[in-house]
């Protein structure tokens, strides 16, 4: 199965089709007026239904074991077509696409066993998707300008070249998987005024987002969060809330980083661990969700032009 660790949890849902034709309206008239010798067709489709969706990593390998929150079945007859919609909904990092269309597959199936004593002739068409929610494509935006950034590597020992960085590297990977352009790319040691002379520049220079790793933690050079505080001029706390949460869903030692993050004039800040594996994990949590920050700003005025900080 496909690796979806990295994946957050949304509130999915997907809607399925499946038609059976028959052949003559009498099939169809056994099955409104519930004669059919194998009993209720409809009833019966609905709840295999239901089991098919539960059931659905049972039978198709590569489908991930998950919580089905929400699934309705129903049924509408046209002319000789006996349509099925089958709606599901989870709340987990994957989406539920193929447990919708198997159960109308099993409902198609079961209709079908139900009606061969009876029509000969009987076609299962059209298993399909009609459509699907959730996820991370649902919550990326699209803006009418590129947005740029500058990563900012604190570690006294990769800026004394005793280590090789990779968690800057990691995080300038995460930023082109989403169309963002990194201008800067710079490493420093741990120091509070090397820290704030980097970051003002950056914001006085407007660039959009700041993103610094390292000097997050308990050590006494950690101090990453206390340079970089007093320039964040609005706090957004629950941006680090939800990187927190969603690493210790995977790491004890998450709740222990104390990042911060906010805008300064129109640039965003974040500062992330300086881990590689606690980077990747805070990207993988923030974006592209945090993105959404320049829609409920003056940014995402489509009449005006992008503003740029000024000190």
């Amino acid at each position: 199965m496909i690796d979806i660790t990295h994946k957050i949890t949304t509130h999915r849902t997907a809607i399925a089709q499946a038609t059976v034709r028959v052949s003559k309206a009498e099939t169809i008239e056994a099955v409104q007026n519930r004669t059919v010798p194998k009993g209720d067709v409809l009833e019966a489709s609905r709840v295999a239904a239901l089991f098919a969706v539960k059931r659905t990593s049972d039978v198709i390998p590569d489908c991930h074991p998950l919580p089905i929150e929400y699934t309705s079945v129903s049924h509408h007859i046209e002319g000789l077509s006996i349509i099925i919609s089958t709606e599901v909904h989870t709340i987990y990092r994957t989406g539920v696409e193929v447990e919708a269309m198997h159960g109308a597959s099993v409902a198609a199936l079961t209709i079908y066993d139900m009606l061969k004593p009876i029509d000969k002739y009987i076609e299962i068409q059209n298993i399909r998707l009609l459509s699907k929610k959730g996820g991370k494509s649902q919550f990326r935006d699209e803006f009418d300008r590129s947005i740029d950034a500058a990563v900012v590597v604190c570690s006294d020992s990769i800026a004394g070249g005793k280590k090789q960085d990779s968690a800057g590297k990691a995080i300038i990977s995460k930023l082109e998987q989403h169309n963002i352009q990194v201008l800067d790319y710079t490493i420093i040691p741990d120091d509070v005024q090397t820290i704030q002379q980097k970051v003002t520049a950056f914001c006085d220079k407007g660039i959009r987002v700041v993103i610094i790793t390292g000097g997050t933690g308990l050590s006494a050079k950690d101090l990453t969060p206390e340079a970089v505080s007093p320039l964040i001029e609005r706090h957004i706390p629950g941006i680090m809330e939800a990187a927190r949460s969603y690493g210790q869903q995977r790491m004890p030692y998450a709740m222990l980083s104390r990042g911060v993050s906010g805008l300064r004039g129109d640039t965003l800040i974040l500062t992330l661990p300086g881990s590689t594996r606690g980077a990747k994990e805070s990207m993988d949590a923030l974006f592209p969700g945090v993105l959404h920050l320049f829609k409920v700003t003056d940014w995402g005025k489509s009449d005006t032009s992008w503003p740029t900080h000024t000190s």
